[in-house]
Protein backbone atom coordinates (compact mmCIF):
# COMPACT_ATOMS: atom_id res chain seq x y z
CA UNK A 1 0.00 0.00 0.00
CA UNK A 2 0.91 3.63 -0.54
CA UNK A 3 0.85 6.18 1.53
CA UNK A 4 -2.50 6.92 3.31
CA UNK A 5 -2.51 10.18 2.53
CA UNK A 6 -3.32 9.42 -0.88
CA UNK A 7 -7.09 10.29 -0.41
CA UNK A 8 -7.97 11.22 -3.90
CA UNK A 9 -5.64 9.69 -6.70
CA UNK A 10 -6.06 12.28 -9.56
CA UNK A 11 -4.54 9.54 -11.85
CA UNK A 12 -5.00 5.77 -11.68
CA UNK A 13 -2.56 3.24 -13.10
CA UNK A 14 -4.07 -0.19 -14.76
CA UNK A 15 -2.56 -3.47 -15.37
CA UNK A 16 -1.87 -4.53 -18.97
CA UNK A 17 0.93 -6.83 -17.76
CA UNK A 18 2.04 -9.16 -20.31
CA UNK A 19 -0.65 -7.30 -22.66
CA UNK A 20 1.78 -4.65 -22.59
CA UNK A 21 4.58 -6.64 -24.99
CA UNK A 22 1.94 -6.92 -27.98
CA UNK A 23 0.09 -3.48 -27.26
CA UNK A 24 -0.34 -2.44 -30.65
CA UNK A 25 -1.55 -5.53 -31.94
CA UNK A 26 -3.83 -6.04 -29.84
CA UNK A 27 -4.79 -1.93 -30.06
CA UNK A 28 -5.44 -3.13 -33.87
CA UNK A 29 -7.63 -6.06 -32.78
CA UNK A 30 -9.51 -4.07 -30.88
CA UNK A 31 -10.42 -1.31 -33.04
CA UNK A 32 -11.91 -3.70 -35.70
CA UNK A 33 -13.84 -5.27 -33.53
CA UNK A 34 -14.74 -2.39 -31.96
CA UNK A 35 -15.64 -0.91 -35.31
CA UNK A 36 -17.74 -4.60 -35.98
CA UNK A 37 -19.52 -3.87 -32.72
CA UNK A 38 -20.74 -0.30 -34.25
CA UNK A 39 -21.51 -1.50 -37.59
CA UNK A 40 -23.25 -4.33 -36.74
CA UNK A 41 -25.60 -2.56 -33.79
CA UNK A 42 -26.36 0.03 -36.25
CA UNK A 43 -27.71 -2.34 -38.85
CA UNK A 44 -30.10 -3.58 -36.68
CA UNK A 45 -31.22 -0.66 -35.47
CA UNK A 46 -31.08 1.37 -38.69
CA UNK A 47 -33.18 -1.89 -40.39
CA UNK A 48 -36.06 -1.64 -37.72
CA UNK A 49 -35.71 2.06 -37.82
CA UNK A 50 -36.36 2.20 -41.61
CA UNK A 51 -38.88 -0.14 -41.94
CA UNK A 52 -42.72 0.05 -40.58
CA UNK A 53 -42.98 -3.43 -40.87
CA UNK A 54 -40.78 -4.33 -37.87
CA UNK A 55 -42.81 -1.64 -35.47
CA UNK A 56 -43.60 -4.05 -33.51
CA UNK A 57 -42.50 -5.15 -29.84
CA UNK A 58 -40.23 -7.32 -30.25
CA UNK A 59 -38.39 -5.67 -32.89
CA UNK A 60 -38.28 -2.44 -31.24
CA UNK A 61 -37.23 -4.21 -28.15
CA UNK A 62 -34.88 -5.81 -30.05
CA UNK A 63 -33.56 -2.25 -31.35
CA UNK A 64 -33.49 -1.17 -27.55
CA UNK A 65 -30.91 -3.91 -26.71
CA UNK A 66 -28.61 -3.41 -29.26
CA UNK A 67 -28.76 0.80 -28.54
CA UNK A 68 -27.88 -0.65 -25.03
CA UNK A 69 -25.05 -2.47 -26.29
CA UNK A 70 -23.18 -0.10 -28.40
CA UNK A 71 -23.53 2.34 -25.10
CA UNK A 72 -21.60 -0.70 -23.28
CA UNK A 73 -19.43 -0.60 -26.04
CA UNK A 74 -18.57 2.69 -26.06
CA UNK A 75 -17.91 3.06 -22.15
CA UNK A 76 -15.40 0.35 -22.50
CA UNK A 77 -13.47 0.35 -25.94
CA UNK A 78 -12.04 3.72 -26.84
CA UNK A 79 -10.42 4.22 -23.41
CA UNK A 80 -8.41 0.85 -23.84
CA UNK A 81 -7.69 1.34 -27.56
CA UNK A 82 -5.96 4.56 -26.34
CA UNK A 83 -4.38 2.81 -23.40
CA UNK A 84 -3.07 0.00 -26.26
CA UNK A 85 -1.80 2.65 -28.32
CA UNK A 86 -0.13 4.54 -25.15
CA UNK A 87 3.23 3.94 -23.68
CA UNK A 88 1.29 4.11 -20.25
CA UNK A 89 -1.30 2.68 -19.01
CA UNK A 90 -3.45 4.71 -16.76
CA UNK A 91 -7.13 6.80 -16.32
CA UNK A 92 -7.89 9.78 -14.61
CA UNK A 93 -10.06 9.67 -11.48
CA UNK A 94 -13.18 11.32 -12.77
CA UNK A 95 -12.92 9.01 -16.20
CA UNK A 96 -12.40 5.76 -13.94
CA UNK A 97 -15.99 6.98 -11.99
CA UNK A 98 -17.18 7.47 -15.48
CA UNK A 99 -16.60 4.08 -16.58
CA UNK A 100 -17.90 2.37 -13.41
CA UNK A 101 -21.26 3.93 -14.14
CA UNK A 102 -21.84 3.36 -17.81
CA UNK A 103 -20.33 -0.21 -17.73
CA UNK A 104 -22.69 -1.21 -14.62
CA UNK A 105 -25.70 0.56 -15.89
CA UNK A 106 -24.87 -0.87 -19.57
CA UNK A 107 -24.85 -4.44 -17.64
CA UNK A 108 -28.01 -3.64 -15.29
CA UNK A 109 -29.91 -2.66 -18.42
CA UNK A 110 -28.98 -5.72 -20.26
CA UNK A 111 -30.17 -8.43 -17.72
CA UNK A 112 -33.13 -5.85 -17.58
CA UNK A 113 -34.21 -5.70 -21.21
CA UNK A 114 -34.14 -9.71 -21.56
CA UNK A 115 -36.12 -9.81 -18.59
CA UNK A 116 -38.67 -7.67 -20.25
CA UNK A 117 -38.10 -9.19 -23.77
CA UNK A 118 -38.81 -12.60 -22.58
CA UNK A 119 -42.29 -11.21 -20.66
CA UNK A 120 -43.08 -10.14 -24.39
CA UNK A 121 -42.58 -13.25 -25.99
CA UNK A 122 -44.63 -15.08 -22.87
CA UNK A 123 -47.52 -12.36 -23.54
CA UNK A 124 -47.78 -13.27 -27.62
CA UNK A 125 -47.25 -17.04 -27.14
CA UNK A 126 -49.69 -17.11 -24.41
CA UNK A 127 -51.56 -14.64 -24.20
CA UNK A 128 -52.22 -13.95 -28.21
CA UNK A 129 -55.26 -12.25 -27.32
CA UNK A 130 -54.45 -9.98 -25.23
CA UNK A 131 -51.06 -9.54 -26.66
CA UNK A 132 -51.88 -6.37 -28.73
CA UNK A 133 -53.57 -4.22 -26.19
CA UNK A 134 -51.10 -4.88 -23.24
CA UNK A 135 -48.43 -4.77 -25.36
CA UNK A 136 -48.53 -1.50 -27.84
CA UNK A 137 -45.79 0.52 -29.27
CA UNK A 138 -46.95 3.45 -25.97
CA UNK A 139 -46.86 1.43 -23.49
CA UNK A 140 -43.86 -0.51 -24.98
CA UNK A 141 -41.72 2.64 -25.21
CA UNK A 142 -42.86 3.31 -21.63
CA UNK A 143 -41.56 -0.07 -20.72
CA UNK A 144 -38.23 0.90 -22.57
CA UNK A 145 -37.56 4.55 -20.87
CA UNK A 146 -37.99 2.53 -17.36
CA UNK A 147 -35.70 0.19 -18.16
CA UNK A 148 -33.22 2.33 -18.69
CA UNK A 149 -34.27 4.74 -15.48
CA UNK A 150 -34.39 1.79 -13.02
CA UNK A 151 -31.03 0.87 -14.36
CA UNK A 152 -29.30 4.31 -13.96
CA UNK A 153 -31.27 5.20 -10.58
CA UNK A 154 -29.82 1.66 -8.73
CA UNK A 155 -26.21 2.41 -10.43
CA UNK A 156 -26.18 6.02 -9.74
CA UNK A 157 -26.50 5.26 -5.84
CA UNK A 158 -23.78 2.17 -6.36
CA UNK A 159 -21.69 4.68 -8.00
CA UNK A 160 -22.14 7.07 -5.47
CA UNK A 161 -21.32 5.20 -2.17
CA UNK A 162 -18.02 4.12 -4.01
CA UNK A 163 -17.67 8.02 -4.51
CA UNK A 164 -17.27 8.75 -0.85
CA UNK A 165 -14.32 6.64 -0.16
CA UNK A 166 -10.98 7.88 0.18
CA UNK A 167 -8.18 5.78 -1.57
CA UNK A 168 -5.14 4.50 -0.08
CA UNK A 169 -3.62 3.22 -3.49
CA UNK A 170 -4.03 4.12 -7.20
CA UNK A 171 -3.47 0.78 -8.76
CA UNK A 172 -6.13 -1.17 -10.92
CA UNK A 173 -6.00 -5.04 -11.22
CA UNK A 174 -7.88 -4.37 -14.97
CA UNK A 175 -7.51 -3.73 -17.84
CA UNK A 176 -10.27 -0.90 -17.34
CA UNK A 177 -12.39 0.40 -14.13
CA UNK A 178 -14.91 -1.58 -12.19
CA UNK A 179 -16.45 -1.05 -8.87
CA UNK A 180 -14.74 -4.17 -7.30
CA UNK A 181 -11.00 -2.47 -8.41
CA UNK A 182 -11.52 0.97 -6.67
CA UNK A 183 -13.53 -0.08 -3.84
CA UNK A 184 -10.44 -2.58 -2.82
CA UNK A 185 -8.32 0.76 -2.64
CA UNK A 186 -10.41 2.24 -0.03
CA UNK A 187 -8.67 2.94 3.46
CA UNK A 188 -11.94 2.67 5.25
CA UNK A 189 -14.74 0.46 6.19
CA UNK A 190 -16.68 -0.97 2.88
CA UNK A 191 -19.44 -2.85 4.31
CA UNK A 192 -22.13 -0.21 3.12
CA UNK A 193 -20.61 -0.93 -0.67
CA UNK A 194 -20.55 -4.88 -0.14
CA UNK A 195 -24.14 -4.62 0.90
CA UNK A 196 -25.81 -2.82 -1.78
CA UNK A 197 -23.40 -4.42 -4.32
CA UNK A 198 -24.65 -8.09 -2.99
CA UNK A 199 -27.91 -6.89 -3.35
CA UNK A 200 -27.57 -5.60 -6.85
CA UNK A 201 -25.70 -9.22 -7.88
CA UNK A 202 -28.91 -11.03 -6.41
CA UNK A 203 -31.41 -9.18 -8.16
CA UNK A 204 -29.52 -8.51 -11.81
CA UNK A 205 -28.23 -12.37 -11.64
CA UNK A 206 -30.64 -14.21 -9.87
CA UNK A 207 -33.95 -12.64 -9.73
CA UNK A 208 -34.39 -11.35 -13.23
CA UNK A 209 -33.03 -15.07 -14.52
CA UNK A 210 -35.72 -16.36 -12.31
CA UNK A 211 -37.77 -14.35 -14.21
CA UNK A 212 -36.91 -15.00 -17.46
CA UNK A 213 -36.86 -18.97 -17.11
CA UNK A 214 -39.89 -19.16 -15.39
CA UNK A 215 -41.60 -17.26 -18.32
CA UNK A 216 -40.04 -19.61 -20.89
CA UNK A 217 -40.83 -22.34 -18.89
CA UNK A 218 -44.26 -21.77 -19.17
CA UNK A 219 -44.11 -20.87 -23.12
CA UNK A 220 -42.54 -24.42 -23.62
CA UNK A 221 -45.65 -26.05 -21.71
CA UNK A 222 -48.26 -24.60 -24.09
CA UNK A 223 -45.97 -24.78 -27.25
CA UNK A 224 -45.64 -28.54 -26.48
CA UNK A 225 -49.49 -29.60 -27.25
CA UNK A 226 -48.80 -28.96 -30.50
CA UNK A 227 -44.89 -30.11 -32.77
CA UNK A 228 -45.40 -27.04 -34.85
CA UNK A 229 -45.91 -24.18 -32.16
CA UNK A 230 -43.35 -25.57 -30.53
CA UNK A 231 -40.53 -25.43 -33.43
CA UNK A 232 -41.97 -21.97 -34.27
CA UNK A 233 -41.48 -20.80 -30.90
CA UNK A 234 -38.29 -22.26 -30.38
CA UNK A 235 -37.26 -20.32 -33.61
CA UNK A 236 -38.70 -17.41 -32.45
CA UNK A 237 -37.58 -17.35 -29.02
CA UNK A 238 -33.62 -19.21 -29.69
CA UNK A 239 -32.09 -16.03 -30.35
CA UNK A 240 -33.01 -14.03 -26.65
CA UNK A 241 -32.12 -17.68 -25.20
CA UNK A 242 -28.88 -17.93 -26.44
CA UNK A 243 -28.19 -13.88 -26.00
CA UNK A 244 -29.57 -15.01 -22.20
CA UNK A 245 -27.17 -17.69 -21.57
CA UNK A 246 -24.46 -15.84 -23.15
CA UNK A 247 -24.66 -12.32 -20.93
CA UNK A 248 -25.52 -14.74 -17.58
CA UNK A 249 -22.53 -17.21 -18.08
CA UNK A 250 -20.18 -14.18 -18.87
CA UNK A 251 -21.62 -12.44 -15.72
CA UNK A 252 -21.46 -15.40 -13.39
CA UNK A 253 -17.55 -15.52 -14.54
CA UNK A 254 -17.09 -12.01 -12.94
CA UNK A 255 -18.27 -12.95 -10.16
CA UNK A 256 -16.83 -15.86 -9.54
CA UNK A 257 -13.48 -14.25 -10.29
CA UNK A 258 -14.38 -11.82 -7.68
CA UNK A 259 -15.13 -14.63 -4.76
CA UNK A 260 -11.55 -16.38 -5.83
CA UNK A 261 -9.42 -13.10 -5.72
CA UNK A 262 -7.41 -12.15 -8.19
CA UNK A 263 -3.93 -13.80 -7.40
CA UNK A 264 -5.44 -17.47 -7.67
CA UNK A 265 -6.28 -17.27 -11.46
CA UNK A 266 -3.85 -17.20 -14.15
CA UNK A 267 -3.70 -13.42 -15.38
CA UNK A 268 -4.40 -14.28 -19.53
CA UNK A 269 -7.95 -16.48 -17.55
CA UNK A 270 -8.23 -12.99 -15.49
CA UNK A 271 -8.37 -10.94 -18.34
CA UNK A 272 -10.19 -12.90 -20.54
CA UNK A 273 -13.35 -13.54 -17.78
CA UNK A 274 -13.90 -9.79 -16.93
CA UNK A 275 -13.62 -9.30 -20.88
CA UNK A 276 -16.71 -11.24 -21.66
CA UNK A 277 -19.63 -9.79 -20.69
CA UNK A 278 -18.47 -5.84 -22.37
CA UNK A 279 -17.59 -8.03 -25.59
CA UNK A 280 -19.23 -11.14 -26.60
CA UNK A 281 -22.63 -9.60 -25.81
CA UNK A 282 -22.35 -6.90 -28.31
CA UNK A 283 -20.52 -8.54 -30.95
CA UNK A 284 -22.85 -11.62 -30.56
CA UNK A 285 -26.54 -10.17 -30.02
CA UNK A 286 -26.90 -8.13 -33.75
CA UNK A 287 -25.69 -11.18 -35.08
CA UNK A 288 -28.06 -13.68 -33.51
CA UNK A 289 -30.48 -11.46 -33.96
CA UNK A 290 -29.76 -10.92 -37.82
CA UNK A 291 -29.18 -14.02 -39.09
CA UNK A 292 -31.41 -16.08 -36.81
CA UNK A 293 -35.06 -13.86 -36.92
CA UNK A 294 -36.30 -13.91 -40.48
CA UNK A 295 -37.91 -10.68 -40.70
CA UNK A 296 -34.48 -8.73 -39.26
CA UNK A 297 -32.68 -10.77 -42.19
CA UNK A 298 -34.73 -10.20 -45.20
CA UNK A 299 -35.33 -6.36 -44.32
CA UNK A 300 -31.03 -6.21 -44.25
CA UNK A 301 -30.53 -7.57 -47.24
CA UNK A 302 -33.25 -5.94 -48.94
CA UNK A 303 -32.06 -2.53 -47.56
CA UNK A 304 -28.83 -3.01 -48.41
CA UNK A 305 -29.44 -4.68 -51.85
CA UNK A 306 -31.70 -1.47 -52.78
CA UNK A 307 -28.59 0.40 -52.03
CA UNK A 308 -26.74 -1.70 -54.34
CA UNK A 309 -28.69 -1.01 -56.95
CA UNK A 310 -29.36 2.68 -56.47
CA UNK A 311 -25.91 3.10 -56.71
CA UNK A 312 -25.54 1.23 -59.54
CA UNK A 313 -27.89 2.88 -61.13
CA UNK A 314 -26.61 6.19 -60.03
CA UNK A 315 -22.96 5.49 -61.74
CA UNK A 316 -24.88 4.09 -65.06
CA UNK A 317 -25.82 7.96 -65.23
CA UNK A 318 -22.90 9.25 -64.46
Amino acid sequence: MQNSTLSSPLVLSLTFGTISDFNYVYGVISLLGFLMIIFSNLTIIYTVYLNQSLHEPMYVFISALCTNDLYGSISFFPSLIVNLFSKTQIISYAACITQIFCIYSYGSCEMAMMTVMAYDRYMCICNPLRYATLMNLTKEFKIIIGVWLYSFISITVHTMLTMRLPLCDNVILKIYCDNWSVVRLSCIDTSVNNIYGLFLTVKILGVMPLLVFLSYVKILKVCAKSKDNLLKAMQTCSPQLISFAIFVIDSLFEVILYRLGPAQVPYGLRVAMSLQCLVVPPFVNPLLYGIKIRAIKVRILQTFTWKKSYMEKQIERT
